[in-house]
């Protein structure tokens, strides 16, 4: 995959695929591009997708200074910059979609449109219970602990299929493969505990669809919604059903990139 070095001092990561209006894919906590599945060529079908890893982890390097929310938008932005694409839509899955919203409120001259998935504006309780139980494993660096806790992101339909290692085997390079990126994912897990956006929401002027599955555990469908309802126009989409979990994309890709497809189609990139 080709790298590029950006202004904020890292060197990236990416891929891009197809051809059209672009649209960046912002990843999730502990992920790399492959986790997005079937995501990227679905969408590449219709927009030159444009999927990156975020610092210290896949091919994308560290680089110096704190990991926050705001920070890795900063990179985004840079990325975009060095990637000559003045404006694209950004489509953020998790800490991804925190990093999409840091995005839209500090650079709206580069968001075109923003779909948030699975995504929150602040911790409540319930959120920081379950954020601070998966940040745990990598704390203290117990892979085999993490990868069985990252299970509490797919729905009880697919964690109770007979197949269910053999159809996850493929993702597992998508994962931290050593103690750097351990220690990467840990400062991430941070970043999402410490995202507050709630209050600066009706900033955001770009389009917004904010889509999450009722199955949700880590971003729930109630955080969802308050996001669409601070963010002026926004479009709420709760899939319902199984496999509606934190890892939609994986479990209903078509349903997930049919939802998307509709809202960015109505939202064309104007430079």
């Amino acid at each position: 995959m080709p790298q590029t070095a950006c202004r904020t001092g890292v060197t990236l990561n990416y891929e891009t695929s197809g051809e059209g209006d672009p649209l960046l894919l912002v990843m999730g906590t502990s992920g790399s591009i492959p986790l997005w599945g079937e995501v990227v060529p679905r969408l590449s079908e219709r927009y030159r997708v444009i999927a990156f890893d975020n610092r210290g982890l896949g091919g994308s390097e560290r680089g110096e200074g704190p990991i926050s929310v705001a920070s890795l938008a900063e990179d985004a932005s840079a990325l975009l910059h060095a990637l000559d694409v003045p404006r694209a839509h950004v489509m953020g899955w998790s800490l991804g979609s925190a990093i999409a919203q840091e995005l839209a409120l500090s650079h709206p001259e580069q968001v075109a449109s923003t779909v948030m998935y699975a995504t929150w504006g602040r911790c409540d309780g319930f959120q920081r219970a379950v954020l601070a139980a998966l940040r745990l494993p990598y704390a203290v660096r117990d892979v085999e602990a993490a990868l069985t806790v990252a299970g509490i992101a797919f729905s009880p339909q697919l964690l109770d299929h007979p197949d269910f290692a053999e159809l996850l085997a493929p993702l597992l390079p998508a994962f931290p493969q050593d103690e750097a990126q351990m220690q990467v994912t840990t400062e991430q897990w941070d970043a999402d505990l410490a995202h507050d956006t709630l209050d600066r929401l009706g900033d955001i002027t770009a389009p917004t669809l904010v889509v999450v599955g009722e199955q949700d555990l880590l971003t729930p469908p109630w955080q969802a919604k308050a996001v669409a309802e601070g963010v002026p126009g926004a479009r709420f989409e709760l899939v319902t059903g199984p496999g509606s979990s934190h890892g939609m994309h994986l479990e209903r890709p078509e349903d997930l990139v049919r939802i998307v497809t509709d809202f960015l189609s109505a939202h064309p990139v104007r430079h």
